[in-house]
Formats: C-alpha cells, sequence, structure tokens
C-alpha cells in the first residue's frame, strides 16, 4: 500500500513538468543524470514486480504505476533531449 502511495505522490509531479517542457521548449536546467537516475529505479522497481509472475504481477496495481511513472520520465526525458539538439542546431546553446 505505502509503495503504491508513494507512485502516486511521485506520478502526480512528471504531467507540470513535461508541460513545462512543452510549452518553453527549453529544457535547461534538467538534469540529465538525475532524469536517468530515476529511469533507472522505476525500472528496477518494474522489473521487481515482474520477477513475482507467480503472485499476479498484471494485476498488480503498484506495477502498473510504475509503468505509468517510467512512461512520464522517459517522455520529459525524450522531449528535454529532443529540445536541447534542437536548440544547439539553432545556436541557442
Amino acid at each position: 500500500m505505502w509503495e503504491g502511495i508513494m507512485l502516486v505522490c511521485f506520478g502526480v509531479s512528471w504531467p507540470p513538468a513535461i508541460i513545462k517542457t512543452l510549452k518553453v521548449k527549453n529544457p535547461k536546467g534538467k538534469s540529465f543524470i538525475f532524469l536517468s537516475l530515476v529511469l533507472i529505479g522505476y525500472l528496477c522497481g518494474i522489473i521487481g514486480k515482474a520477477s513475482n509472475l507467480g503472485s499476479g504481477c498484471l494485476t498488480n496495481a503498484v506495477f502498473w504505476l510504475y509503468i505509468l511513472d517510467f512512461s512520464m520520465v522517459a517522455t520529459d526525458y525524450s522531449l528535454s533531449l529532443y529540445y536541447t539538439v534542437q536548440r544547439k542546431k539553432k545556436g541557442l546553446e
């Protein structure tokens, strides 16, 4: 239960970050190291839950929260990387 609450609390912070990245198209101040570590952490959670396939992993809500949170962080990472490359091409960085 507590793990699920933690994932919901962390997950609530990602949509505003994604929206901000889309609006300003400038990922300045984003840490790719931090985002990478968060992705690795969520991936470890997914693997941990998936390793218990016999215990109904696919019906476990926490497993799906890990997937959702991982997807949001991966989206933010991808957008940040895309806009960083675009800004470098335009000579803004």
